[in-house]
């Protein structure tokens, strides 16, 4: 945001121009003009007619500080969500603490360009197979990462429950850690909800499918299905979701030029906040509502990296 500075007795605001141009801004000073363009658009976006030896930019013109404007800070405080859903989620108070906002994508923001870069997709299927949570669990590990985060781990864990699609993301430093975290994983999670879990649904990688978590899910009635070699797309509910937490992830770095073993924490802000912003088809409510009862609030999110 720009800072207007103030000056005592002055009825008017005064600009910046240092801080314009540290934005990005080139100024222009013309016989009886002052013209402020964005260097990146190469666009006018403010015209200052020149009164004896003052510029001045009429109140009737738009402010440059609605260029920043909130829906803006709120797309980057909800770890770059698109503006679409954003909208979604506004017009329909799915969220507290999300103020009424109209979320344009009016221009191109080069760190999600860079995080979100995709090819085309498997049409998804609009059925609900599952009532209740906990009665299917999608679940799949994704790395190695070429950077240890700073909690030494290369791996992450994701989880993710079929009914209300809330998400669970452990990090680990090597594969074999998966079933101590899965174990721990259905103790809290079994006592949280009150009930058990009915199945779960892995890729064959060999993290999964041993004896270990053969014996595990035989002990306590859990039926572990697994999609067919080299289909990932069997497994697409995890699999999304790990794309969707790559990219944001990936997103936010990009922005804050942040070092790469922050991965770690990034992909963990974009799951809480995944968990509160998306919306389940059909259902019309975030995962948050659905596994927890009630509606998330997200007026206490910050900036990631500030």
């Amino acid at each position: 945001m720009l800072t207007v500075l103030l000056v005592e007795g002055l009825r008017h605001s005064l600009l910046s121009i240092s801080q314009l141009c540290d934005k990005g801004y080139k100024i222009t000073f013309e016989p009886n003009l002052c013209l402020i363009i964005d260097s990146k658009l190469t666009e006018t976006v403010l015209v200052g007619k020149r009164v004896n030896n003052v510029s001045c930019i009429t109140s009737s013109m738009n402010c440059l500080l609605t260029r920043n404007d909130e829906s803006w800070l709120w797309h980057r405080r909800l770890a770059h969500i698109h503006m679409h859903h954003l909208n979604r989620i506004a017009s329909k108070e799915l969220v507290a603490g999300l103020p009424k906002l109209k979320f344009e994508r009016n221009k191109l923001y080069e760190a999600c360009q860079k995080g979100k870069q995709t090819k085309s997709t498997f049409k998804p299927l609009n059925v609900i197979s599952t009532s209740k949570p906990l009665e299917l669990l999608h679940m799949d590990l994704f790395g190695p990462s070429r950077t240890m985060s700073l909690g030494g781990n290369y791996y992450g864990l994701v989880i993710v429950d079929d009914y209300s699609r809330f998400t669970w993301t452990f990090f680990i430093a090597t594969k074999d850690e998966t079933y101590h975290v899965f174990k721990r994983f259905v103790k809290v999670v079994q006592n949280e909800k009150d009930c058990s879990i009915s199945s779960i649904k892995s890729d064959n990688g060999r993290e999964f499918q041993n004896e270990k978590f053969d014996r595990f899910c035989s002990k306590l009635g859990i039926k572990h299905n697994f999609s067919a070699p080299r289909i990932p797309q069997q497994n697409g509910v995890v699999e999304r979701n790990n794309r969707s937490l790559e990219e944001l992830a990936r997103t936010m770095l990009n922005e804050t030029e942040l070092p790469k073993y922050f991965w770690e924490d990034a992909v963990s802000t974009t799951c809480y906040v995944l968990n509160r912003v998306l919306i389940r088809p059909i259902l019309k409510k975030t995962p948050y509502e659905l596994f927890k009862g009630r509606k998330p609030n997200v007026s206490h999110l910050k900036l990631f990296g500030c």
